[in-house]
């Protein structure tokens, strides 16, 4: 008899008809092209993105470790065999080592904490040794260096005194406000570029870039205001504080474009990966750079927002000592992007030229 589905029996397992297969294709491609595959891949990404966002904060900041804090060296200690106890003790306290450099005078050791070559400076005073601290080079650094010191003295038999000879200011204990106004300056300046995308997409390539200028300048303004002015919470070299936010925006909205020429409607991605995920937890701004795990600790520098808040770090607190560094990063990264956006602007899903091609 033959099968009732018109197909020859045999042994083994009855094979699917031939349009099954058809059906499922029909089906896979129907799938691909309604709104339900881009909102299941935006489910499965944003689910992936809330984890690496906990992941990246919590490895970098949960539990800070030292590896190396380079600290000056100055006078003449107690004792030479004193002085090789405390260190040893304070590399075993700490767990890391004290990367130390020798200054022939105080002042020489002070400078070069005020160019931010050393956190600490380790001297000799009558009957005792002296640790100077700065906790506006790091506020993480500093207190680690102050609750370890003491002990380990007590410990070899020599009184160790702590001072912190560069305070962070009164409304900033923590050190943390300059890390916050970096972070607004740098997800509202991608954020701007996105809505800028949404609601004034008709713009030509030079428009936007100019836009996106003109919102980061307001923006950088706004951010240093109500910090400074209406909530007093940190003293900022305004005009200076004020062009170092504005020049973050932009290099942040710029990266953005970039990627939205590159990438299209999935830029995003990039631009939270190198931003947010790696960028702001290496930047140096809540957990000081000696701190955070090595890898982080050295790329930091290299990304938009690590060079902002060491910019911002110094004029802050370090006027006379500013480095061109964290500006000539800044600047590379903004010429990059702008020039990347350039070369591929005919990518870009904005423009009144692509919008007016549209329809047809």
């Amino acid at each position: 008899m033959g099968d009732p589905l018109g197909e020859e029996s045999g042994p083994g397992t009855p094979r699917a008809p031939a349009g099954a297969g058809r059906r499922a294709r029909t089906r896979r491609h129907a799938f691909r092209h309604s709104p339900f595959f881009p909102a299941t891949v935006l489910l499965l990404i944003v689910a992936a993105s809330a984890g690496l966002f906990a992941g990246s904060y919590t490895y970098a900041m949960a539990n800070p470790t030292p590896h190396n804090i380079p600290t000056a060296v100055t006078g003449v200690p107690l004792s030479e065999i004193k002085r090789a106890e405390f260190v040893q003790g304070m590399e075993k306290a700490l767990g890391a080592e004290l990367r130390l450099r020798h200054f022939t005078t105080y002042e020489a050791a002070r400078n070069a904490v005020d160019d931010q070559q050393v956190y600490a400076i380790l001297q000799d005073r009558p009957g005792a040794a002296g640790l100077d601290v700065s906790g506006a080079s790091g506020a993480t650094v500093a207190q680690l260096l102050t609750e370890t010191a003491p002990e380990v003295g007590k410990t070899i038999g020599v009184p160790v005194t702590v001072k912190d000879i560069n305070p962070l200011q009164k409304g900033d204990p923590r050190g943390l406000a300059l890390f916050y106004i970096t972070l607004a300056a740098v997800i509202v300046g991608f954020v701007g570029a996105i809505q800028m995308g949404v609601h004034a997409s008709a713009l030509n390539p030079a428009e936007r870039i100019a836009f996106t200028a003109g919102y980061s300048v307001l923006g950088g303004f706004t951010i240093a205001a109500v910090v400074d002015w209406a909530l007093g919470a940190v003293r900022l070299p305004f005009v200076e504080s004020w062009l170092i936010l504005a020049l973050t925006m932009f290099t942040s909205g710029m990266v953005f474009t970039m990627f939205n020429a590159l990438f299209g409607r999935w830029a995003m991605l990039p631009t939270w990966g190198l931003m947010v995920l790696l960028g702001n937890p290496s930047s140096g701004g809540a957990v000081s750079w000696p701190l955070l795990p090595s890898l982080l600790g050295e790329i930091g520098r290299w990304l938009p927002p690590g060079a902002s808040v060491n910019a911002q770090h110094t004029a802050v607190y370090f006027r006379h000592y500013q480095h061109f560094f964290p500006f000539a990063v800044l600047g590379a990264w903004a010429v990059l992007a702008c020039a990347v956006f350039w070369t591929w602007r005919h990518r870009h899903p904005g423009g009144r030229d692509a919008n007016a091609a549209a329809p047809a």
